[in-house]
């Protein structure tokens, strides 16, 4: 009997702007990498991140170019697919169609639009786990769970308090 892989599962937030809410911890337990899609707004954002799992971040349009803990873009393999992540600042206005043609990869992650939303096209996957920061726009606080088994991907938006 052969039994069924286990699936990855990565934490996928954005938009911190400098507040990591104490929901967050619950909302990733579990993760086993968390990817940050930028506009972080500091190092203990990154810091307190990596208490519950390997943390990679891309910097957002609010974040100082430069920062070495922070990159332009991920790519990064899980499973059998590979995975995006930028800000989407980079492309004006992101939207799934403008990521899906700016980038070849399985699964595109973004933030900046602090809009949460999960997007299928030609069995790609694009993903804004929302803002994970301060409130604005009268928008529920969200991070993701994306759980990758072999080329299968499911994600979860989870809201946060």
């Amino acid at each position: 009997m052969q039994t069924e892989p286990r699936p990855t599962v990565v934490g996928l937030i954005s938009d911190t702007h400098g507040l990591l809410r104490a929901s967050v911890h619950e909302a990733l337990k579990g993760v086993s990498l968390i990817l940050h899609a930028g506009d972080v707004g500091g190092e203990e954002i990154l810091e307190e991140l990596r208490m519950i799992a390997p943390v990679h971040a891309v910097y957002g349009n609010t974040d100082p170019i430069g920062d070495p803990s922070l990159s332009q873009e991920i790519v990064i393999p899980v499973g059998d697919i590979e995975v995006h992540v930028s800000h989407g600042h980079e492309l004006g206005s992101p939207t799934p169609e403008k990521l899906l043609s700016s980038y070849p990869h399985d699964v595109i992650v973004y933030g900046h639009t602090h809009r949460q939303l999960v997007s299928r096209a030609d069995g790609r996957l694009v993903i804004n786990p929302g803002a994970a920061g301060p409130r604005r726009f009268d928008l529920t606080p969200s991070v993701a769970r994306l759980s990758v088994t072999g080329d299968k991907t499911e994600v979860e938006i989870v809201p946060i308090d």
